[in-house]
C-alpha cells in the first residue's frame, strides 16, 4: 500500500493538483495534515475543518482512499463527519494514554480503519497499549506506522529507524498491518527511497510517503517532501525480497551460514558469562576496599580501546560505542548489586 500526500493541506488547488499526482504515480492513499502538532507555537498549525472539504472533493475526483491524523475527539468528530477513510494517531498524541484513550472512545462504535504511529520514544510496550485502546473500542481494522524515534545524538536522519522494534511488534502480531514512513524517519527527500527500500526488504505492508506539488515551498517539513513525479519514479524501482524456500542451493547456504552465527551467539553469550562473573569480582574487591563503584578513567580507557579496535578490524565504530555503553551500564548495575548483598551480609 502506498499512502501519499503533503504534509500539510494549504490550498483546495494544492490538494487537488497533488492527489491528481499520487493517483498518476501509482499510489493507493491520499494523506493529508489538517492539524499540524508544532514542537513550538507560532509556526504553521494547519489549515483546520476546512481542508477536509479539499480532500473530500480529491477523493471524489480520483477515487483515492483518504486518510487523516486526529489528535483529539473533536478533530474524530469532524472526520468522521467528512466520511474520511482512513484515521492516525500521531507519535506525540500516541505518547499519552489519556489522550489516546479519549480517542479510542470518540470512535466507538465506528468501522474506520485506524493506524497508530510509534511514539515518539522508543517504548514498544506504549506503542501496543496505545493499539489496545483503540482494540477495546470496536476498532478491529487496525495497523501501525513505524515513523522512527527522536534522539538528542547526532544522526543521519531525523529519527532513528531502530528497526528492531517493529520488528519485534510483527512478530508478536503478525496480522497486523505495519506501514513505514520513511520521509519522517529520513528528514530529507535524497534519504527517502533508501528508507523505503530497506522497509520493503523488512517486508512491511506499505509506505507513508509526504508528497507535494512544490515541496521547496511547502508550508511544513519542506525538506522531507518529494513531488509526485519522484514518487512515481521511485514506486517501480522498489525491489521486494525473493522467497529462498523455493531455491535448494540458496536455502542450503543460509542453513549453513546461519548455523555458523548461533555457534557464534552461544560462544557470544559464554564470553559474556564470563565477563559477568569477572565484574562481579571486581565489585567485591571494591566493596572491601571501600572504593566507588563508577571509575571514570576505566571507563574512558575501555571505550577508547574498543573503538580503535573497531577501526583495526573494520567493525562500525559507532554500533561498538553503543554496546560498550550498554556492557558499561549493566556492568554498573551488577556491580552495585554486589555491594547490596554484601551490605546486607554485613548487618
Amino acid at each position: 500500500m502506498i499512502i501519499a500526500g503533503p504534509c500539510s493541506a494549504e490550498t483546495e488547488s494544492q490538494v487537488l493538483a497533488t492527489a491528481q499526482g499520487v493517483k498518476k504515480a501509482g499510489g493507493h492513499v491520499l494523506r493529508a495534515g489538517i492539524w499540524k502538532p508544532r514542537t513550538r507555537p507560532g509556526n504553521f498549525e494547519g489549515v483546520g475543518a476546512i481542508g477536509l472539504k479539499w480532500i473530500q472533493r480529491a477523493k471524489q475526483e480520483t477515487g483515492l482512499l483518504t486518510a487523516v491524523e486526529v489528535a483529539n475527539p473533536h478533530h474524530v468528530e469532524l472526520v468522521l463527519d467528512h466520511d474520511i477513510d482512513i484515521l492516525w494517531i500521531g507519535a506525540r498524541t500516541s505518547v499519552n494514554p489519556f489522550s489516546v484513550q479519549e480517542i479510542a472512545d470518540a470512535l466507538r462504535g465506528t468501522d474506520k480503519i485506524v493506524l497508530v504511529k510509534n511514539p515518539i520514544n522508543p517504548d514498544l510496550a506504549l506503542w501496543i497499549g496505545a493499539m489496545e485502546r483503540i482494540a477495546k473500542a470496536g476498532i478491529d481494522k487496525l495497523g501501525a506506522i513505524h515513523r522512527g524515534f527522536s534522539s538528542y545524538k547526532k544522526m543521519p536522519y531525523r529519527n532513528e529507524p531502530l528497526w528492531q522494534i517493529p520488528i519485534d511488534l510483527k512478530t508478536r502480531f503478525p496480522q497486523l498491518p505495519l506501514i513505514n514512513d520513511p520521509s519522517h524517519i529520513s528528514g530529507k527527500r535524497e534519504n527517502v527511497f533508501d528508507i523505503a527500500q530497506t522497509a520493503v526488504q523488512m517486508l512491511f505492508d506499505g509506505l507513508m510517503i509526504e508528497t507535494h506539488i512544490d515541496p521547496e515551498n511547502a508550508w511544513s517539513d519542506a525538506r522531507q517532501q518529494i513531488t509526485p513525479e519522484m514518487l512515481s519514479e521511485m514506486i517501480p524501482e522498489f525491489v521486494p525480497p525473493k522467497d529462498i524456500v523455493f531455491n535448494a542451493d540458496l536455502l542450503k547456504s543460509f542453513k549453513l551460514l546461519r548455523k555458523e552465527i548461533d555457534d557464534l551467539d552461544t560462544e557470544l553469550v559464554q564470553l559474556l558469562r564470563n565477563r559477568q562473573d569477572k565484574i562481579e569480582e571486581i565489585g567485591r574487591l571494591k566493596f572491601k576496599e571501600n572504593l566507588a563503584i563508577y571509575q571514570k578513567e576505566r571507563w574512558l580507557d575501555i571505550l577508547d580501546k574498543a573503538i580503535n579496535n573497531a577501526r583495526e578490524n573494520q567493525v562500525n565504530q559507532k554500533f561498538i560505542e553503543q554496546l560498550f555503553r550498554l556492557l558499561h551500564q549493566e556492568s554498573l548495575k551488577l556491580q552495585h548489586q554486589v555491594f547490596k548483598n554484601l551490605n546486607s551480609e554485613d548487618q
